[in-house]
């Protein structure tokens, strides 16, 4: 995908190299956010408490908020009381008719549904800030414990999680797309290195041995490739389009395909069920010895690794893939109307009501596939992780979410060069045109 990128079109696309600059602007912003601290934290007992945690549930955490919340800065909630809003209300849309009947109404309804998605966005994050800020006085990581630490702190992260939403929206619409995913990018590229160091330190020390260190290397790389051949791979359904006459012409039908991805969903389903399992991780992670019953149970049950933990991850991510494709990415009823207004069929299946079915049929197959995929590329480097030990940013999640969003980019960076390049076509036909017309009338 790279190698097709020409680096002399970037250069004269204009547009979109300010459009590269705004969204790195803005990624620089939420990476700064990260290292500004929330009021009120003792810092020095916080650095012990996470060197203690980040090899458990706390390196969870840490992976998806990019080091924020090891430093419990601004933007410890990071981004997933946002996801996880989004979420909800797409299950409520599927469910609710109202909601159902927002959605098909275009643009305004779009906006309307983006609204209670904020709503709910402050709703949970301030349920969280507040959850969070108790664990912290349990953890005895507050300096002046009481409702004061507690308001400050809940306003402070809840602002913090808004900022992060807005930014994923302004890179979405003014940037180079994918704002959310990006955010969640950028967290775990920038700290991957401090993990290799410690991954190395650990092998040096004598703590990992030199065969797992190369066994994990290979691992990452094979990984890698899997996810970039699955997430390359496609379906081709046949599409045929009937001969047809416009006024005195006559077009002959043509034939073209419609790609169904394995994966349609992405890299959503791992995020989504991520997020699911992010606020019960993080009340476990501060309360620290003060648990009770309940958090201890989560603590023993769900933490990574754990049978109920990978049994839960594993039954989310499958519901997620087939919940966003056929609700999301790829709703067959839309796809089948298209078709049926474009005069277009699939050879040996009737328009409309039977296309619908058939795309269900093909589609549901390979979700079954594209779910185990998921499913494997993140639980089994997990499964390996917790028993070698190794670092969260080498596990599965963290590898599929950078290389996915690395592919979705690149994507995105091509559609750009892509519409530039036509519409430098575009002008010099119409300059060719004006010079023509002009050597026309100058022979007269």
């Amino acid at each position: 995908m790279a190698a097709n990128m020409s680096w002399g079109a970037l250069g004269k696309a204009t547009e979109l190299r300010s459009r590269i600059f705004f969204t790195l602007g803005l990624l620089i912003v939420y990476r700064l956010g990260t290292y500004i601290p929330v009021p009120g934290i003792d810092g020095l007992a916080l650095r012990q408490f996470m060197e203690a945690a980040t090899t458990g549930l706390g390196g969870i955490l840490n992976m998806f908020t990019g080091g924020a919340i090891s430093r419990m800065g601004i933007f410890a909630l990071g981004i997933m009381p946002y996801i996880s809003a989004s979420i909800i209300i797409q299950l409520m849309t599927a469910m609710v008719p109202q909601l159902e009947q927002l959605k098909k109404e275009g643009e305004q309804g779009r906006k309307k549904i983006n609204q209670y998605t904020r709503y709910g966005t402050v709703f949970l994050a301030t349920f969280q800030a507040y959850a969070l800020a108790a664990s912290l006085e349990a953890g005895d990581l507050a300096t002046d414990p009481g409702w004061f630490f507690r308001i400050g702190c809940m306003i402070t992260l809840v602002g913090g999680t808004m900022f992060l939403m807005w930014l994923g929206e302004q890179i979405t619409q003014r940037g180079i797309g994918n704002g959310i995913s990006l955010i969640i990018f950028v967290g775990i590229i920038a700290e991957v290195p401090r993990a290799l160091a410690q991954f190395f330190a650990s092998g040096r020390s004598g703590a990992i041995s030199p065969a797992v260190i190369i066994g994990v290397m290979v691992m990452v790389v094979a990984v890698i490739a899997f996810v970039v051949f699955m997430e390359r791979a496609l379906r081709k359904i046949h599409i045929q389009y009937p001969r047809r006459q416009v006024g005195m012409k006559v077009y002959d039908g043509g034939s073209s395909h419609l790609p169904v991805k394995v994966n349609p969903a992405g890299v959503i389903p791992a995020i989504f069920a991520s997020s699911l399992l992010l606020l019960p991780t993080t009340l476990a992670t501060f309360s620290g010895q003060q648990t009770g019953p309940v958090m201890s149970t989560i603590l023993a049950y769900f933490g990574p690794g754990q049978p109920l933990y990978l049994l839960f991850f594993a039954a989310m991510i499958i519901f997620f893939t087939f919940f966003y494709t056929f609700n999301v990415s790829f709703k067959t009823d839309d796809v089948a109307d298209n078709l049926k207004n474009q005069n277009g069929f699939v050879p040996g299946i009737r328009p409309g009501k039977k296309t619908e079915e058939y795309l269900d049929y093909v589609v549901t197959r390979l979700l079954v596939l594209g779910s185990a995929y998921l499913a494997a590329v993140c639980l089994l480097p997990e499964i390996l992780r917790s028993q070698l030990a190794i670092p969260f940013y080498f596990g599965g999640t963290s590898v599929l979410i950078v290389v996915s969003v690395t592919m979705d980019t690149i994507q995105q960076i091509q559609s750009h060069l892509l519409a530039h390049q036509y519409e430098g076509l575009i002008e010099r036909s119409q300059l060719r045109g004006k010079k023509r017309s002009k050597k026309g009338t100058s022979r007269r």
